[in-house]
């Protein structure tokens, strides 16, 4: 009887988790597509999720605080977070990871260019820190949320970020330009 029990203690222990909770070790969720490695089609509904920013503009080596939420208590057991251009499809930037719900990613042979969640427990908020890089456009952070095995939200966004211009601004905000006048009589 006892070797019974260990068998279905055991068989509990390694069956159960993938089958009752997200992610499994093996899901995934693609750097590029955004689309997790399992077959059920993305939710077509306004996703009950937002993405928060800390600034609206940033130079190369900021730090910008990004939260992605859940609406009226709604949560979520995984996701992917990525800084994308405007015009692009790849992750721009790199995260801190300040949360211990999340694990950073490496997208296209840069550690930490997407930020994941690091267990499968229902989580309401995730706040991590991105850095912006050098020579970037306007960009938002999109993710893809999944709430359990059979819901899920593709291109959840942020609002648009766009890069200041350090050859105009310093650090303080004010122009570097001169203004010269010149008086002719």
């Amino acid at each position: 009887m006892r070797r019974h029990s260990c068998f279905v203690f055991l068989f509990c222990g390694i069956f159960f988790p993938g089958i009752l909770g997200f992610p499994q070790a093996n899901t995934s969720i693609d750097c590029d597509s955004l689309l997790p490695n399992y077959e059920v089609e993305p939710q077509t509904s306004a996703p009950p999720y937002i993405i928060a920013v800390s600034f609206d503009n940033f130079e190369p080596g900021n730090e910008i605080q990004v939260t992605l939420e859940g609406l009226k208590d709604v949560g979520f057991k995984g996701f992917n977070l990525q800084a994308r251009e405007i015009e692009g499809d790849v992750p721009v930037g790199t995260f801190k990871i300040t949360d211990p719900n999340t694990k950073g990613l490496e997208c296209h042979n840069t550690t930490n260019s997407a930020v994941s969640h690091a267990n499968s427990d229902v989580k309401q908020k995730v706040t991590t820190t991105w850095v912006a890089p050098k020579d970037v456009k306007d960009l938002q952070f999109i993710a893809t949320v999944v709430q359990d095995l059979e819901k899920f939200w593709v291109g959840v966004q942020s609002k648009t970020l766009t890069p200041m211009r350090s050859e105009s601004v310093n650090g303080t905000g004010k122009s570097k330009r001169k203004v010269c006048f010149q008086c002719i009589c």
